[in-house]
């Protein structure tokens, strides 16, 4: 069995000539820095481990943060609607009174109602509308950056392997 550059622990640090270990000669061998093709299995493999897992930590930190700007624009776009529904509801309960009221000087109450009441919806569309627009540009709740780098970096493992 041959000895790791490192003393046998795992090698983290690829070096600028593409070789990975640790920085001097072996203690056992003498030797200088030990290619890819001379280093143990189990140390390729605990390597390999350790950047698949850290491949996915970072991964998860990418969705982390694609899921936070999403529900930020999802809680506005929520918020603007909600104020849609609030408005409506305060706005039938405080103006339509006094417009009736008002109109109904003009024309029979009625249709005085009726006026008052079509203008606080048409109010209510609005905001409606524009909290919509909000909720659109949200867009679907699933990281979609995340995945997509996911299954590249999947496609480029797989290729890798069949090498």
């Amino acid at each position: 069995m041959k000895t790791s550059v490192n003393g046998g622990r795992p090698a983290t640090a690829a070096r600028p000539n593409g070789t990975v270990g640790g920085t001097g000669p072996s203690a056992t061998t003498g030797a200088g820095p030990a290619t890819g093709a001379s280093r143990p299995v189990n140390e390729l493999v605990h390597e390999a481990t350790e950047l698949a897992s850290r491949l996915v930590r970072q991964e998860v930190q990418l969705a982390k943060a694609e899921l936070t700007e999403k529900g930020k624009r999802a809680g506005l776009g929520g918020g603007l609607f909600s104020g849609a529904g609030l408005l409506a509801i305060i706005g039938l309960q405080a103006f339509v009174a006094a417009a009736i009221a008002g109109l109904a000087l003009v024309m029979p109450l009625w249709a005085a109602a009726l006026v008052a009441g079509g203008a606080l919806m048409l109010i209510a569309a609005v905001l409606a509308l524009v909290g919509r627009g909000q909720l659109r540009k949200a867009g679907s709740p699933v990281p979609e950056q995340a995945i997509a780098t996911t299954r590249t970096d999947i496609d480029v493992i797989k290729e890798r392997a069949h090498r």
